[in-house]
Formats: C-alpha cells, structure tokens, sequence
C-alpha cells in the first residue's frame, strides 16, 4: 500500500509532514519504545504516540533507530504533545522518512483497522493481534493482564524477571539461573533449557529484564520480540512514576550535602517516605565498566541496578561519582539489608565486563544523620571498588581495610612488594611455604604453637621458616612495627 493511497482515505484526515507519498509500506506497527529497531523487520508504517519525546535530541535518535530497521514511514499522533514537533520533522526530513500528521482524534486502531483489509491475509492477522496487545496496555493492563492476553492471542506462556533473579510475572521454575543466562548470552534471543529468552529493552542488561517464554521460539521469535515490546511499554510507563521520586531523592541530598536547615531535610525526608523516627540506611553504588566507550557512565547504571538490586522499592538519585538510595528499614537491620543486596550482586557478578561495587551505611534516624551516612556508605562503596566489586557495609571500614583501599594502588604495590618480594621469590625457587607461615604466624598473634597447630606441622618448623623470612627480609618479628608492617603487606596483597 502507498502513502499517497492512505492520505485518500478522507476519514482519516492525515497531513503528509515531509517525504515521498509514493512511498510503500507493507505493514503498520504501533509503538512508543524510545529504540524501537530490535522490534521492527523492515517496510512498516510505525505509529507512536511520542511518548518516548522527552528533549529534541530525542527525535534524532528515534529516527535514526527507524531508519536503520528499514521503516517505510512514520505517523505521529498529536494526544501526547499536543503537536509534531518541529524537530521530529527535521529529523525525518534528514533522514528522507515520510512523516504523517495523525489528527488527535483519529486513534490508531482506527487507522489500523481501515488500512487492514488492504493489506494480506498474514499481514493483517500480525496486526490484529499487535492491535490487540498493545490495546490491553493502553487501555491500564499491567504485566499479569498482559500475559492473560498473551497467553489467548500468541499461545505462549513464561515469565518476566529482574537481571538479579527476581521474578516480577508469570512462573519460572528458576528464575536465578535464567538471569545467568540472560546475563551471560553471548546474544538474545538464545535458548536456555526449555526456555527462550528475550531482552525486554536494549538497555544494559545489568539493570535490565528479561522475558522468558516457555519452549524453543527462535524460528518464531517474532513472536517473543512482540510480547518484549509490549513488556517494555509498561516498564516505561512505570518508569515515568519513577522520575518524579528520583527528583526528590535528588533534592533532599543536595540539601544534605549543603547543610540545610534540619527541619526542612525532615520534611524533604518525609517527601521520600522516610519518617524522620524511622531507621534508615544509605546505600552507594556504582557499575564500573573498565572496557566500555559508550552506554550509560557507572553511577547512572549503579543507580538503576541498586533499584533492581532492591526489588525497585527505592529510588536512587545518580551522582557525579556514584548512585546513593537512602531505604527504610521497617522492622529489618542492615544486616538483612546487606544479604538482600549480596544476593543479588552475587548474580550479577555472572557479567563479564561489569563490577558492581555497593556500600552500605549503618542505621540511621533523621535527617541530621544523611550526610555521615553518606560518608559511610562512599568510604566502604570505595573499599568494594578496590577489592574488584561487590558489598561492603560500614562494620568494616573502621579498620585497617578502609586506609589499605584509600592508599593509591601504586605505592600499595611498591610497598608489599618491597616486604614480600624476597619471600615470594623464595618460596617459587624451592618450593617452600614462607609467605603462608608468615601469614599464619602473625593470625595466630605470633604464637609458635598455635601455628604449628593450625599447619599440622612440628613448632620447630614453624621457628626455622620465621627465622628464615627475618634473614630474608632484614626484619624482627618480635617487633610489633615489623609484625604490623608484614599484616599490612599481606592485606595489601590480597587487595
């Protein structure tokens, strides 16, 4: 069907923006995905809402994704906006994509069900049945509703879940294992199992979701890549909620940090859901990604992964240098708190190229308490980083961990290795254990048979090889300065 047969349709009223009308399109295709290209197959006349227009560089990169999958021409409805904006018409121009005006009352499914009879059989029941479930999320369907649909219209049931594990529809038998294998795939969709399974958005899948469909669906992935869209529509609807709580989060730290008047963060902390007589901690969190060159920067990632590292039931406001989230504790501790993040980090750790480093503060009460909190939470996010990722909450910073991380990793080395360097080359040219004596000698608080014990092997043994690492060294183990010197090399060591 050409533009120029659609523009006939005196129904519809449509206004031809910019492009050839004689232009063809085999198929129509309704969406508001910010990057819909993954969805798309070529030849579509796609519809949107222009939900996804937020800032002009928007229109750009919506049009270049467009263009990219081969799409036939564009129709923007005005209910959003109120208009076509005149950047999305110069992008189209660019880019030699016809744009149409859809006037505000003339909805999609009218349009689609009048261009349907023209278009084939197979074409039109694709459409019908796209109609249909992007209909149940227009019209308030959440994700369970959604699946029902889906389930009737496709005959294709699963489930969708968190990058952490955390199954959020549907049923799973594992979700964990499926998140590993969403994390690890080489690419998506791939087959796991019984289970074929789809990203939901091209976001990084750290803080991504995944969908899994039950059975092997990669000669009808079209299929599942229907129902990731329709997923993603609602996640992005959920997400437009979000914005306003991250907004506020933002604000009360900026007050904290400024030192704002305590009655006023009290306030801000209520406006976040936090009374200010309830325990509270503060968690700070990056995703470090040491090879990447695009994609979002470590604290705005660390953000959306602490988010679903806590089952999105707190906001994380994202910093010049990390993500914070304050989370109430409610009749939990932070110990609760910090297994809860553990877990899911630990499934997170299946990515190859991404360390996610968390810090957690100890309980607070007030508003008064934000910026210590903060502090805590930065200094033992810093410790996590130097160990090459995961949580680390404040009960261990306030030893001589936290000074070995916030030593620069340079003199670190230089001095653990000027320590240990002459045992380690020992110990590789006989084959000997001085390093692990040393290392046990100075846990056992330097007790001959104490570490005799604990190696299985005879005191004077342990006595010869302590002997033999002062020679080497130069150094006394009776002296507490080397003993403290050789605790911190062996510390050093294992950062």
């Amino acid at each position: 069907m050409r533009i120029s047969d659609l523009l006939a349709l005196a129904d519809l009223r449509l206004r031809l923006l910019t492009g050839d009308p004689a232009r063809e399109f085999g198929t129509v295709h309704i969406t508001d995905l910010p990057e819909p290209g993954r969805y798309l197959s070529g030849g579509e006349l796609v519809l949107t809402g222009l939900l996804w227009h937020h800032s002009p560089g928007d229109s750009a990169r919506f049009v270049a994704a467009l263009v990219e999958a081969g799409v036939s021409a564009l129709g923007a409805g005005q209910a959003w906006l109120g208009h076509v904006p005149d950047d999305l018409v110069r992008a189209c121009e660019d880019a030699g994509l016809p744009l149409l005006e859809v006037p505000t009352e003339v909805s999609f499914r009218t349009l689609a069900e009048l261009v349907a009879p023209r278009l084939s059989g197979d074409v039109r029941d694709a459409l019908g049945r796209h109609r249909r479930l992007v209909a149940a999320i227009a019209e308030g369907a959440g994700l369970r509703e959604l699946f029902d649909v889906t389930a009737a219209e496709l005959g294709v049931t699963g489930a969708v879940l968190s990058a952490t594990g955390r199954l959020i529809v549907g049923a799973a038998t594992d979700p964990v294992r499926l998140a590993r294998a969403y994390l690890t795939a080489p690419r998506l969709p791939a087959v796991s199992g019984n289970v074929t399974i789809f990203a939901v958005s091209r976001g990084h899948r750290a803080a991504g979701w995944a969908l899994a469909c039950h059975g092997d669906l990669l000669d009808r992935a079209d299929l599942g890549y229907e129902l990731a869209a329709c997923v993603a529509l609602e996640r992005s609807r959920m997400e437009e909620g979000r914005r306003v709580e991250r907004r506020l989060a933002e604000q009360l730290i900026v007050a904290a940090l400024s030192e704002s008047d305590p009655a006023d963060l009290n306030a801000r902390l209520r406006t976040c859901g936090i009374d200010a007589a309830e325990p509270y901690a503060i968690v700070n969190v990056t995703a470090l990604r040491p090879a990447a060159t695009r994609g979002p920067d470590p604290a705005t990632l660390g953000g959306q992964v602490v988010e679903e590292l806590l089952d999105r039931e707190v906001v994380a406001a994202a910093g010049a240098e990390a993500a914070l989230a304050l989370v109430p504790l409610r009749g939990t501790t932070t110990a609760d708190l910090a297994g809860r993040l553990r877990s899911g980090a630990e499934v997170l750790s299946a990515l190859p190229d991404t360390r996610v480093c968390v810090g957690l503060s100890g309980a607070l009460t007030g508003a008064a308490a934000i910026r210590g909190g903060m502090e805590e939470a930065g200094h033992a996010r810093r410790l996590a980083a130097a160990r090459g990722g995961g949580v680390v909450t404040s009960d261990e910073i306030y030893t001589h961990a936290l000074l070995l991380a916030t030593v620069p990793g340079d003199i670190r080395r230089s001095f653990t290795d000027r320590l240990l360097a002459p045992l380690l080359d020992y110990d590789r040219r006989h084959q000997s254990d001085l390093v692990r004596t040393l290392g046990v000698f100075l846990d056992c608080a330097g007790s001959w048979n104490a570490c005799a014990e604990r190696l299985h092997i005879h005191v004077n043994t342990v006595r010869y090889r302590i002997r033999r690492v002062e020679e080497l060294t130069g150094r006394n183990l009776s002296s507490m300065a080397d003993r403290v010197d050789f605790y911190l090399a062996l510390r050093g060591a294992a950062l």
